[in-house]
């Protein structure tokens, strides 16, 4: 069956007649089918209050890593490329007064900021998921006209419909719960679940949601071998960008195959990502209590800008550093120190000895301890130029020994961290982290997240705008008009 629906879409601001086909394979008895009915028939009133609470703290958390990321050299690569090929600057830009972009490449270069210092939020399964969400939903909330565009109540919604998208995807897979080898999963999960995102913020109707689901997929993938470069933010900016552009292709009639997400024997879909995914149904709106996953699992927020990883062995070397120092502003001699043994969960790719650029050391467990050792606090200038090429640290990092105990997992929900300071004179001090101060287990209370974003935002806003995000968040739900929020950047 064909039909005709009016939406308004991003060309030229005129109103599109767009012919639809309702395909039948889109239905519920597939697992495909299932998240597409799934992302159409969610409501606002299916949103509870632990919901609604969590996901306005990751809104915010995201908006002030973007704007800090916004001063970052990877962030102005992106922009200029970005400002090259923008002839219809619609959307706003982290940080940059009065500059627009087109709607896909403003989400593009905002997510790029988003996960320019590794300072956005991870949640479990692994995965970055507020990065690829938020930046995507600004520029399409500023890209519908002043008619039509949604409140901030829809956008809550559609936040967490792309947020459960992302987490189910990674629930069928138990290679998922452990750190990434192969893939950096928010260039997968998060391109489908911004994609689901703006499909519900746009309305569209489940068969378009499907569609836009299997574009996504086509759309997806980044491998781990450039993690630790200036190209691993682009994979958040991807996530925004092409999730975004996937569903206004299929709201302008793009078709995909309807069982992207389903186990077809002998034709791979999002099985293709990984090799133990085993798909059901999301049959969530069938439920008397409408359960996200937010609900049962709260996000991990980060106190410094690096890997998740760190935040369990910078604890670790900090509660070492107590032992030794019992003043926290008194500094450390490398030379009282012989050796140091830092006790972490396999991982290559977060296992560098002598990082070479800022990058590098965000994924550097070795880097992180001696810094922290070091200096007994852990920051935006611990990365910095000057920071990361003293001698005193050198010296520390040449002191590592890395041991991987069995019991030692790579899950971000089991793993732990030794340090253990073996001194000249033979003493051994020893100090653990089985979960760090920000974690889900021991979330961030609202004054830390509010000093974090405050710090983050005051680099670029000034305090009267970073206030009034603080209270547009505060009460997203009462806003009438959502691309108001982005009017604050």
């Amino acid at each position: 069956m064909h039909c005709v629906v009016e939406r308004w879409l991003p060309s030229e601001n005129i109103l599109w007649g767009v012919p639809l086909v309702l395909e039948r394979s889109t239905s519920k008895e597939t697992v495909t089918g299932s998240f597409a009915s799934f992302i159409h028939g969610a409501r606002p009133d299916h949103l509870s209050d632990v919901v609604h609470h969590r996901s306005k703290r990751m809104i915010l958390d995201s908006i002030g890593v973007g704007l800090v990321g916004s001063t970052t050299h990877v962030f102005d690569i992106a922009l200029r490329y970005c400002q090259t090929y923008s002839p219809s600057p619609i959307s706003n830009v982290y940080g940059r007064k009065g500059l627009r972009l087109a709607p896909a490449l403003a989400a593009f270069a905002n997510g790029v900021a988003a996960h320019s210092m590794d300072f956005d939020d991870t949640w479990h399964p692994a995965t970055h998921p507020s990065g690829a969400l938020v930046p995507a939903l600004l520029a399409a909330a500023q890209m519908l006209p002043a008619a039509c565009r949604p409140s901030g109540l829809d956008f809550l919604l559609a936040f967490n419909v792309g947020l459960e998208v992302q987490g189910r995807l990674l629930r069928f897979s138990r290679e998922a719960h452990n750190i990434p080898k192969r893939f950096h999963p928010p260039s997968v999960v998060g391109t489908m679940g911004s994609a689901a995102a703006i499909a519900k913020l746009l309305s569209l109707d489940a068969a378009q949601c499907g569609h836009a689901l299997a574009i996504a997929a086509s759309l997806a993938g980044a491998p781990m071998a450039n993690a630790a470069t200036s190209a691993k933010p682009l994979h958040i900016g991807n996530a925004t960008r092409l999730g975004l552009e996937a569903a206004l292709l299929a709201a302008r009639g793009m078709e995909a195959n309807p069982l992207i997400l389903d186990h077809v024997p002998g034709c791979a879909g999002f099985s293709a990502f990984y090799g133990d995914y085993q798909p059901r149904p999301l049959n969530l709106l069938a439920n008397s209590h409408c359960m996200f996953l937010l609900e049962k699992q709260d996000v991990a927020f980060k106190s410094f800008p690096a890997h998740l990883g760190m935040h369990w062995v910078v604890e670790a070397a900090l509660s070492a550093r107590k032992l030794l120092i019992h003043d926290p502003s008194s500094s450390l001699s490398p030379s009282t120190i012989h050796t140091i043994v830092l006790r972490v969960p396999p991982s290559k790719y977060i296992n560098r000895p002598f990082p070479e650029s800022e990058h590098e050391a965000r994924h550097s467990f070795q880097f992180n301890a001696c810094t922290a050792l070091l200096d007994g606090n852990m920051g935006i200038s611990s990365f910095e130029e000057g920071s990361a090429g003293r001698q005193q640290l050198k010296q520390l990092l040449s002191k590592v020994v890395v041991e991987h105990p069995e019991d030692n997992e790579d899950n971000f929900d089991k793993m732990y961290a030794e340090v253990v300071l073996i001194l000249q004179n033979g003493d051994m001090l020893t100090g653990r982290c089985n979960t760090f101060y920000g974690h889900w287990r021991k979330p961030l209370s609202r004054e830390s997240l509010l000093r974090k974003f405050r710090s983050n935002a005051s680099r670029v806003l000034p305090e009267d705008n970073i206030g009034s995000i603080v209270e547009t968040v505060d009460n997203l739900e009462n806003l009438s008009d959502s691309s108001l929020l982005a009017s604050c950047l």
